[in-house]
């Protein structure tokens, strides 16, 4: 997928193609969309700043990790032997027979299975290994809204980089290609400035357009005092309770079969779902996935501060209200007419909406 060209002067609506799709711009200035915010590469979020880059630990990683070698070896063992002793009794085997010849393929499935399930969780550990080692060596990108500015730490500077919020570039990409399976569609999200020469960003792939633009939103949303906390960004299956830590862990299991228990009693759900709920929460090893993602969480606080440069931990502290930057005019007006100019025309695209606010502005400053 193309880097966008940032030495050229761009706005948010502007639309840049290329052969195989386009560039649409969303910020400077960081207007408003009508898509609800999503973050899922956000990390640590507080009243002074959010981390962007890396996302928390998630319980799923850990039930593939170890839950999917332990349903596939007992699928392999105990499911395929079962198989064949239905098999042989509904081909007219005797009863004896078909149950010996299940006990002969039970001891020639084990040793295989235990095998691949082995070296299954092995490669699964190792990756995440070298992935966990990486991610606490990775500084992610801070939104500081008190100051409203972003702060990035390029690969191999030795200083970090603080760029002014209301100058921040955002984009998304959409690029489309032929391949012998059909058309493939790829969709990113981005920030980033032009730094002398050097184009500085974070990219990240997406599912959708509107998803990537639910990316930048919960960014957006951010640093306009309009997100304050992760649940509203994150927990989109409403599991996090008062009081919950932000991340997953072993409430997010406590919290989900109390609501499937809730959902039987009140008839949402039947019992044979609760069933291959409890199900699957067995066969990826109950609690131990949640256990340990509660682990790298805790890992993750105490040894990603140690690689951040101290110019960075001093500008994370706290500002006095009073000294809290301001929003500039033109944001304030411009992001107020975009609202207002939705509100009219929903479904109009969001850049065509973006660009008229534009020249309703730049007709009023030529006048002035």
């Amino acid at each position: 997928m193309p880097l966008p060209h940032l030495e050229q002067q761009r706005k948010a609506g502007d639309v840049e193609p290329f052969p195989s799709g386009k560039i649409t711009y969303l910020a400077p200035l960081p207007l408003p969309t009508p898509m609800p915010p999503h973050g899922p590469h956000i990390g640590e979020l507080n009243d002074v700043y959010m981390e962007f880059g890396l996302g928390w630990p998630q319980i799923f990683s850990w039930q593939v990790i170890l839950g999917l070698p332990f349903s596939g070896t007992c699928m392999f063992i105990f499911l395929f032997p079962l198989f064949c002793f239905c098999f042989g009794l509904m081909s007219g085997y005797e009863w004896l027979y078909s149950w010996e010849f299940t006990v002969d393929v039970f001891y020639a499935a084990s040793e295989p299975g235990l095998l691949a399930a082995f070296f299954s969780i092995l490669i699964g550990l190792c990756t995440w290994h070298h992935n966990h080692k990486k991610r606490l060596q990775i500084i992610p990108t801070r939104f500081n809204r008190q100051r409203r500015e972003v702060c990035f730490t390029p690969e191999g500077a030795t200083e970090p980089v603080f760029v002014p919020w209301e100058s921040l570039s955002a984009w998304v990409i959409e690029a489309q290609g032929a391949t012998q399976y059909g058309i493939h569609r790829q969709y990113g999200m981005g920030i980033g400035f032009q730094h002398g020469e050097t184009l500085t960003s974070v990219e990240f792939p997406c599912f959708g357009l509107p998803l990537a633009i639910s990316h930048w939103e919960a960014i957006r949303g951010y640093m306009e005092y309009e997100v304050n906390d992760l649940k509203t960004i994150q927990d989109l299956e409403d599991l996090q309770l008062p009081g919950d830590p932000s991340h997953e862990g072993l409430h997010t299991f406590r919290n989900a079969r109390a609501r499937a228990h809730q959902e039987i009693r009140d008839g949402s759900r039947n019992r044979l779902s609760g069933f291959f709920w409890y199900l699957y929460h067995v066969m990826t090893l109950w609690t131990i996935p949640n256990h340990l993602t509660e682990w790298e969480v805790r890992r993750i606080q105490k040894l990603g501060p140690q690689a951040m440069p101290e110019v960075m931990q001093k500008w994370s502290e706290p500002l006095p209200k009073e000294q809290w930057a301001k929003p500039s005019e033109e944001l304030v007006r411009m992001s107020e007419q975009v609202r207002k100019l939705h509100k009219r025309q929903p479904r109009r695209p969001i850049t065509e909406i973006f660009a008229e606010v534009r020249r309703l502005n730049a007709g009023c400053k030529v006048k002035g």
